[in-house]
């Protein structure tokens, strides 16, 4: 896997499984769906694993368990297919995931151009306050290298900070880095909602086929809650393990757990009574996927609005700066004008 994804890199794993889903929901088989990827593919790059994928497959092993000794795809989406491929319904797995990565790099590629601007401001700025107007201020006599150098040390952090939290993003982490992740994001307003509710969003899809092809609850439970790309809500759905075996009714532990809203756990206990589990669970899905969507939308649009109107509040405060050290009561043209 690369060490940076990026979003052609969501739009090729996108494109990737909407092959998928169009190939298994006409009925072809897996294994010749694959091959025919394989002939065309959305990049190069997908040869190499799609050829040891189908030698995974040729000796006679599930999807999931093949895809499991590649280091390939996401932990995420190793669950996802895990989950269909034990309901029956990889078709719907695919196309969640196809859609998943469409939004992923949507969002991404809207996040890159909007910040352009305020990226190109920062540098704007630091060429101006770091090496211009120290060099006029010393009437031409300053080191034009050394100023440079002292501007690109100020943005190395930047550079360093910004490169940091790209990586720590990538989903190809270990649960407990991902924990950790999950934990520092939870409390950042709109994002933390947002990727909360996408990850219930997918749990719901996962359980609603697990359950409908007849798994066991709480088999079932444990599976989705892999699927959901959190550590939190799979941890917390694990250590219900022995109070469900016990004769606890799954839809109690859910309005017991913090991590489930109120309206999930309602939903939830309302489709359990009345026999309609499937129906209940496919509008946690569609309910969760929309609102988890439109919030990571709005802070994709908002953040590079504030990094902007931070920025220039910079600006205007080396600007204010500057005219106070040239005009102020201490500069040296205020001494001057007392000397007349």
């Amino acid at each position: 896997m690369p060490l940076i994804v990026t979003p052609r890199q969501f739009t090729q794993r996108a494109e990737f499984y909407h092959q998928l889903a169009q190939f298994t929901s006409a009925g072809i088989p897996i294994l010749p769906a694959l091959e025919q990827i394989k002939r065309s593919p959305p990049t190069r790059s997908f040869r190499e694993p799609l050829q040891r994928l189908l030698d995974e497959l040729g000796k006679g092993a599930p999807l999931a368990e093949s895809l499991q000794h590649l280091d390939w795809l996401p932990s995420f989406d190793l669950a996802l297919i895990g989950a269909g491929e034990q309901s029956g319904r990889l078709d719907s797995c695919f196309r969640m995931l196809a859609d998943y990565y469409h939004g992923r790099a949507t969002l991404l590629k809207q996040a890159i151009a909007q910040l352009i601007y305020p990226v190109g401001l920062i540098h704007f700025a630091a060429l101006i306050f770091l090496i211009l107007v120290p060099f006029f201020q010393s009437q031409f006599n300053a080191n034009l290298f050394l100023l440079a150098t002292r501007a690109a040390l100020v943005l190395l952090p930047l550079y360093v900070g910004t490169i940091f939290v790209i990586i720590a993003m990538q989903s190809k982490h270990g649960e407990n880095w991902r924990a950790g992740i999950e934990s520092l994001l939870r409390p950042v307003p709109i994002l933390g909602k947002a990727r909360h509710y996408l990850a219930l969003s997918r749990l719901a899809m996962a359980l609603e086929a697990l359950i409908s092809a007849g798994v066991n609850i709480f088999e079932a439970w444990n599976l989705a809650a892999t699927a959901s790309g959190s550590p939190a809500l799979r941890r917390a759905v694990a250590a219900w393990k022995q109070r469900v075996v016990a004769g606890q009714m799954p839809s109690e532990a859910v309005r017991n757990c913090r991590l489930f809203p109120e309206m999930f756990a309602n939903l939830y206990a309302s489709g359990e009574i009345s026999g309609k589990l499937d129906e209940s669970l496919r509008h946690l899905h569609q309910l969760y996927n929309e609102e988890g969507t439109r919030k990571l939308q709005v802070f994709a649009q908002w953040t590079p609005r504030l990094v902007y109107l931070l920025i220039v509040l910079v600006i205007a405060y080396e600007i204010v700066q500057f005219w106070i050290g040239m005009y102020g009561p201490h500069s040296d043209l205020s001494n001057i004008l007392k000397g007349f």
